[in-house]
């Protein structure tokens, strides 16, 4: 007789969809997968393997239907050679018009759409993992022109947009405030990224800020970045 343990773990694995990766000549509609049906492979053991084959999956839907979107946060970082440690969820931007209609393909492949109490963003799981449908970034709301500007690169062998290196860094930098201050986690993304980023665009949208311009001295003190004076006198 199976132990409680496992009876909860293959509950857990049978509810994981099994979408299946989209080829750029499909354009048939995503076929519904029965959440009883049994499963290819199970879970990749890694965690951030989970997360790169939700990115992947989701992705590829996305792709597959035509949506202008771009993949965001820590994936977005490892995409641009950033750190493949990835211990959150998946993000991805798309513009407040086409929420609803992402909304509604995920529903058409059998991923659960619900929304939460923050008003700028929807949420799903694939593969056990989160995934977030973000409208807003540091409470601004993701532009076409953000989104014309993500780089089409490969992300675990997928092709997909992903957020420019610019427009990435300053989303987490602007997000610091009062409540949310963790220079921890977004330095080593600066180290990672820093000769792809164009700081002076950065300096130019949120230095003024108190947080973000803390942040901005401190990659100046580390030698992550030129100082400002520097860095002007170089582009005169």
């Amino acid at each position: 007789m199976a132990q409680d343990g496992e009876d909860r773990t293959l509950a857990r694995r049978s509810e994981v969809p099994d979408l299946r990766l989209a080829t750029a000549t499909e354009t048939e509609a995503p076929e519904p997968v029965s959440r009883h049906a049994s499963q290819a492979r199970d879970l990749p053991r890694d965690h951030s393997q989970a997360i790169l084959e939700a990115a992947k999956q989701v992705g590829a839907l996305l792709k597959r239907k035509g949506h202008a979107f771009a993949l965001g946060g820590s994936v977005a970082v490892y995409a641009h050679g950033g750190s493949r440690n990835l211990q959150h969820d998946v993000d991805f931007c798309v513009t407040p018009d086409e929420a609803e209609a992402v909304a509604a393909t995920l529903r058409e492949a059998c991923l659960p759409v619900h929304r939460p109490p923050e008003d700028w963003l929807l949420k799903t799981t694939c593969f056990g993992q989160d995934v977030d449908i973000i409208f807003e970034l540091a409470h601004r709301p993701v532009t076409p022109d953000m989104l014309a500007r993500a780089q089409l690169i490969p992300v675990d062998s997928v092709h997909m947009p992903v957020l420019a290196p610019t427009d990435l860094m300053r989303s987490l930098i602007t997000a610091f405030s009062e409540h949310h201050c963790d220079f921890g986690t977004v330095l080593p993304v600066a180290r990672a990224l820093r000769e792809k980023v164009h700081w002076e665009d950065v300096r130019a949208t949120c230095g003024h800020q108190p947080m973000p311009a803390a942040f901005l001295f401190l990659l100046e003190r580390l030698n992550v970045i030129a100082p400002k004076e520097d860095s002007e006198e170089g582009q005169s």
